[in-house]
């Protein structure tokens, strides 16, 4: 009657019992099934053994007996205990998720290592760990295993190699007497002094262990065991093993080594345990122990080696260690190669839980060698970033880049854009990643970087919003094309062309194609040939238009048009050599112009700046000292807002081709309204202090008999800005992201229409000074200079 208050403790058993696992009832007095724990994914191992039907209390007592087994001995090469439950009907036993190792090397599932190479490392790594694990064993604990064989090694998920199967188990103390085998199949694995008791007396606590490791030698590389005498004969057993395998399978127990002496063997130079995937697997076990150049030249090397190594030791081994010593072990910013390398292994799902908080955390770092890597990597792992962790907690940080005065960082963070700008939102894109283009590209002094500011906001013209990319593109690239550094007037030929379809027609004819036209007769033989191209193309373009008016709306209909993927694409692609190609290299200019140098720049421990290949590697990455020695203070000039015309036309006012073609680089790209008042002015100024020689070659002509001619010279310098000014008011437009505003047509040519007649009233009002100037030099007045009547 009691019965029917009796609780079944199966049922509050907090695992679910799967599948069962078919083929291991030849070396297993359980039966192993697959589960998981209630209320999650986690997978785990079940060991059953029905009470009822297990035959014997004896197979029931060896059963507790390895359980008891398990539950006391901790070790990282033993099978790890979890649960377990006694009932009146079973016995469970809960383990890590394992699989038999025969089951693991005859599949053939993703997880298997399928390369010759890939396996002997699998095998070396799988052997070593069952060597440490009878160690531990034999000399720590004094136990003997008694069945080390193919059938009681098991591997875990991150293919490390488990013990497990201690119903034989006995102390060592028993050396003398071999316990009897429950199952038969394992009668094959007797050494043989258990057959002969004469030569018990020569055995020792691990000999009978020794024998077995001798016998899952055999196995692994020759398949199941089946007999004894199969021993003799060595198969596909590796040359590194064969010395150490034929004094494991000794007759004379006491010849049979140590399992430590067999570590200390097979780890000398040319054992078999001498490979890189255990070195690497150790380090990492040590890592925190480890010195600082150490973990550097470890971390170096490690991207190279994942290549050859098994993926599921990679993925479940490798990048948990990777992540704990980010975590715990100061391992700095070279580990995020081989830890992107791994990431590519993940799911989706597991990219998000385990390395991109690694990726936030590495972010709000201050070191910037771990900045410079991390934006070099970027184009790995940003697609898994989301919008949300992009806008909110990477790119505020990455805002520091633009003004650092380091030029390494400041090239890096512009090309970072280019992963980034399909996530930013409205803001952090159109308005503060365009803000700091601005300024890079008209005051950075790196030509290279000015050169990457204009392609990569070509790449990223799709993702602006409408009315800004109006605004900004023609802009931004009629600057580069009066760019000093000959690289950077190709690269805004280039954006030109690949962002034709953003532009009206009236764009193309009243603006963009006059400032093409005037790099047809260029210096430089790459920039005319790109401009006469894209010339040519807008003019095809225009042409059709012209013959076919209804064309207009087709050509025009990607102007108000968003993002899309194609367009994406396509971006993707083009003047890719201003990113790459660019870097290594300097730009010669054949008529001596400013040579400058281009965007990948390191910083020396002197402090002066040399140049890099593109294809960056980790020995040309500036160290964390090396970076730390500039300010992350923004210097005078980068802390320049826009708006301040006067420094930039003191600076371009005058061009070293000569004579002034009216295609200065554009002071900044503040609205048109701001720079009334200021841009006429500014010109003048700048010529009377751009350089005081200018006046000394004016004194000095004028003291000869053509003192007209100096005048004039001054004069023709002088009307360079004005006509300059006169010729970008036709077809500039703005870029200013903090005074973006959306206005009517009429306004914008009424607005013009006032601009050009203060333009023209400032010009008569100079002409007529200057003419009272040349006037009082030629007429019958004297002109006292230097006190010399003229």
């Amino acid at each position: 009657m009691w019965s029917f208050f009796s609780r079944d403790p199966s049922k509050e058993f907090g695992y679910e019992i799967l599948e069962q696992l078919t083929g291991t009832e030849e070396y297993m007095l359980w039966k192993l099934h697959k589960g998981k724990k209630k209320g999650s994914t986690e997978p785990v191992s079940i060991f059953i053994l029905d009470v009822k039907t297990s035959g014997s209390d004896t197979q029931i007592e060896l059963a507790k007996s390895a359980l008891k087994r398990l539950k006391t001995l901790r070790h990282p090469n033993i099978l790890t205990y979890v649960d377990s439950l006694e009932t009146e009907k079973c016995l469970y036993l809960v383990t890590e998720y394992v699989e038999p190792l025969q089951f693991y090397l005859n599949s053939c599932s993703t997880d298997y290592p399928k390369s010759k190479q890939q396996k002997e490392l699998f095998i070396a790594w799988g052997l070593f760990q069952v060597v440490r694990a009878l160690t531990f064993l034999n000399n720590d604990v004094n136990l003997q295993h008694n069945s080390i064989c193919l059938g009681n090694i098991l591997v875990n998920t991150a293919g490390e190699w488990k013990l497990g199967g201690f119903e034989n188990a006995t102390p060592s103390s028993l050396i003398n007497s071999l316990p009897i085998k429950i199952l038969p199949s394992f009668e094959k694995y007797d050494p043989p002094e258990k057959l002969d008791s004469s030569k018990l007396k020569f055995a020792t606590k691990w000999s009978a262990d020794m024998w077995g490791l001798g016998c899952l030698i055999w196995e692994v590389f020759n398949g199941s065991l089946k007999s004894p005498s199969s021993l003799k004969v060595l198969g596909n057993i590796p040359k590194l093993l064969t010395s150490v395998y034929c004094e494991l399978v000794g007759a004379n127990p006491s010849s049979r080594p140590n399992p430590s002496e067999v570590l200390v063997i097979c780890r000398k130079p040319g054992g078999f345990f001498n490979n890189d995937l255990v070195e690497c697997l150790l380090f990492l076990e040590e890592i925190q122990i480890k010195e600082s150049n150490e973990k550097t030249q470890f971390f170096n090397k490690l991207s190279l080696l994942l290549e050859s190594f098994p993926e599921n030791l990679a993925r479940h081994k490798v990048l948990p260690q990777l992540i704990n010593a980010f975590e715990f072990g100061n391992a700095g910013a070279t580990i995020l190669t081989p830890l992107f390398k791994l990431g590519s292994l993940l799911t989706e799902d597991e990219y998000q839980k385990r390395i991109v908080p690694c990726v936030v955390k590495l972010f709000s770092s201050p070191d910037r060698a771990t900045r410079v890597r991390l934006l070099q990597q970027l184009e790995h792992f940003s697609a898994h970033l989301l919008p949300v962790t992009v806008n909110d907690h990477i790119f505020p940080h990455i805002l520091s880049g633009f003004t650092d005065s380091n030029p390494i960082i400041r090239e890096h963070t512009v090309k970072s854009i280019i992963s980034l700008a399909p996530k930013l939102n409205y803001n952090n894109l159109n308005v503060e990643v365009l803000k700091h283009f601005a300024r890079l590209q008209s005051k950075d002094e790196q030509g290279g970087i000015r050169t990457n500011t204009t392609v990569c906001l070509g790449k990223v013209a799709s993702f602006l919003h409408p009315q800004i990319r109006q605004k900004v593109l023609v802009s931004a690239f009629t600057r580069a094309l009066r760019d000093p550094f000959p690289p950077a007037r190709v690269g805004g030929i280039l954006a030109f062309a690949a962002t034709q379809q953003y532009y009206l027609l009236n764009q193309i004819s009243n603006q963009i194609l006059p400032a093409l036209c005037v790099l047809t007769g260029d210096p430089e033989r790459e920039v005319r040939d790109q401009a006469f191209k894209v010339v040519k193309g807008f003019l095809s373009k225009l042409e059709k238009v012209s013959e076919d008016p209804s064309l207009r709306e087709c050509m025009e209909a990607d102007v108000n048009a968003n993002a899309s993927p194609n367009v994406t694409d396509m971006a993707s692609t083009w003047a890719g050599w201003a990113v790459s190609a660019v870097t290594s290299k300097f730009y010669k200019s054949p008529n001596n112009q400013m040579s400058e140098q281009a965007p990948a720049l390191l910083v020396s421990t002197q402090g002066s700046l040399t140049t890099r290949n593109s294809s960056t590697d980790d020995s040309t990455i500036p160290t964390s000292d090396e970076l730390r020695r500039s300010s992350y203070t923004e210097s005078p000039e980068e802390s320049v807002q826009w708006g301040n015309i006067n420094e930039l036309s003191s600076k371009n006012i005058v061009d070293d081709k000569g004579d002034g073609d009216g295609w200065e680089v554009q002071d900044d790209w503040a609205p048109i309204e701001n720079l009334e008042q200021d841009s006429f002015d500014s010109s003048i100024t700048t010529v009377r202090s751009k350089d005081s020689t200018l006046m000394m070659i004016a004194k000095k002509t004028m003291i000869d008999k053509d003192s007209g001619v100096g005048l004039e010279k001054i004069a023709r310098i002088s009307n360079h800005g004005t006509q300059s000014e006169k010729n970008d008011g036709v077809w500039e437009t703005t870029w200013n992201t903090n005074q973006w505003s959306t206005s009517d047509s009429n306004d914008k040519d009424e607005s013009r229409k006032k601009r050009e007649e203060k333009r023209i009233q400032r010009q008569k009002e100079i002409e007529a000074k200057r003419n009272a100037r040349q006037g009082a030099s030629t007429g019958g007045g004297s002109l006292k200079l230097g006190g010399k009547k003229i």
